[in-house]
């Protein structure tokens, strides 16, 4: 049995080999293929027996829950408050060098980000059910209540979008396996429930670097809204964590499989642990080894443009280009050419001078990230004495849904559809289009706000 066989299910000869098993996995849940509920229950399976024997840091008894999470939500704030005074004190960032490294991580948890909530989406048949409501409003929130200014798949993407970081070359498969996790409960609500309430009560937990990221992605004008809407939305007072520990008191079973019930939902908490997290993928980061492995990447695209006039020791660009595992040495040719001038402003580089401007000759072959990752770089130990003022969360972020934009084909189709339709028959249909995939889009968001006005009408 292959890797891909055991973690989805099906023969590796089915799947294309161009992307890793978590990836493809992703891509096939996501995009909501034949046979993706069977595979995504293989895989949960799979992901499960890896967490069963690990300990669990839940309270022993879930009636402990809300003063279990109250504690942890105090540590957070006190170590946060450690983190904002050292820093006062003049200590640098601790997450970030540069802003190249935050779109790296920003890049690198888009999978994650790109699917957030979908854990919860198979849990909307069950809206008639008081039990879940807790579980059923986290989930309506994330989508943003219909809303695009507050979905939050659609504000990621407009902060990947913004700095011209949206594209997934480089990602390792690795960052696909917690959004593979993320839309395999969501397609397994029946059979997982329990591991689903786990890990939503997991996932939704206010952890110390969702804080100190938003405070360096801002210091380094970056909009850190996307962060900061999920401090505030997962308060442990009256947000998702208080609403994850309600869920799981609210569905416990009364009787003898109460045991086994808190059982699955602590191996369900641990699911969270899988794959890189926020602090690894940001230990993960050497600005070196990625602006060559970036280079790297674009070398096929550039061995044959470049004319033969340059040489960099006697080789021409072109000669350098042609194989791989030159590019270390072709950046240290430039060096001793003098066309790169580290730990300076690298507008005092000849090569950066060639990518950057409407009137550089390389004009659009690096991307906003990209040229990020080379700026950064050469600057090195130069500092801009141009002090980037901190972003204010949510500036950039929040735009209205627009009054006269051109009418969507899906989301004209969908209101045709419903309206001979019974109240309780038109919720059905809203639910499909509610998924990971769907909910981002206009005929998406339509369908969140048409479902939360129906539900609320037959309350």
């Amino acid at each position: 049995m292959t890797l891909l066989t055991a973690l989805s299910g099906q023969p590796a000869s089915m799947t294309p080999s161009a992307h890793g098993p978590y990836q493809e996995l992703y891509q096939q849940l996501y995009g909501e293929t034949h046979g993706c509920e069977e595979a995504a229950r293989h895989f949960l399976q799979a992901q499960l027996a890896l967490v069963r024997e690990a300990p669990s840091e839940l309270p022993q008894m879930p009636e402990q829950l809300p003063a279990w999470i109250e504690q942890r939500c105090a540590d957070v704030a006190q170590a946060y408050a450690d983190y904002l005074e050292q820093r006062q004190q003049g200590l640098p960032r601790r997450y970030f060098q540069n802003k190249a490294h935050a779109l790296y991580f920003l890049q690198r948890v888009g999978p994650t980000k790109q699917v957030d909530g979908a854990w919860l989406n198979g849990l909307l048949r069950y809206w008639q059910d008081p039990r879940f409501d807790g579980l059923l409003t986290t989930y309506l929130e994330e989508l943003g209540d219909g809303e695009a200014a507050q979905n939050h798949v659609v504000i990621y993407r407009k902060l990947l979008s913004d700095h011209d970081a949206d594209s997934e070359a480089g990602l390792d498969d690795d960052h696909y396996l917690q959004g593979a996790l993320q839309l395999a409960l969501g397609l397994c609500a029946e059979e997982f429930l329990p591991e689903i309430i786990g890990f939503n009560l997991g996932y939704e937990q206010l952890p110390l670097h969702l804080l100190i990221t938003a405070y360096e992605l801002s210091e380094l004008g970056i909009d850190p809204y996307y962060f900061t809407l999920h401090v505030t939305i997962d308060n442990a007072s009256s947000g998702h964590a208080c609403k994850a520990a309600q869920s799981v008191l609210s569905l416990l079973p009364l009787g003898e499989g109460r045991a086994d019930f808190y059982r699955r939902v602590a191996q369900g908490y641990r699911l969270n642990d899988l794959g890189p997290g926020t602090t690894a993928v940001i230990k993960q980061f050497n600005l070196q080894d990625e602006v060559v492995a970036m280079l790297e990447r674009k070398r096929t695209f550039g061995q044959h443009m470049h004319s033969d006039y340059c040489r960099f020791e006697g080789k021409t660009v072109n000669q350098w280009l042609a194989k791989p595992g030159q590019i270390g040495d072709f950046l240290k040719a430039l060096e001793d050419k003098g066309w790169i001038k580290r730990n300076q402003d690298p507008a005092e580089s000849r090569f950066w001078q060639l990518i950057e401007g409407a009137g550089a000759a390389m004009f659009g072959v690096f991307s906003g990230y990209e040229k990020q990752l080379m700026h950064d770089w050469i600057a090195g130990d130069w500092i801009s004495s141009q002090r980037v003022p901190p972003v204010r969360p949510g500036r950039g972020s929040r735009f209205s849904r627009e009054q006269h934009r051109p009418a969507d084909p899906d989301t004209q189709a969908l209101v045709d559809s419903l309206w001979k339709l019974p109240d309780d028959q038109q919720l059905t249909a809203l639910i499909p289009w509610m998924s990971a995939r769907r909910h981002s889009t206009p005929a998406g968001l339509y369908a969140t706000r048409r479902f939360i006005q129906l539900r609320a009408r037959l309350r």
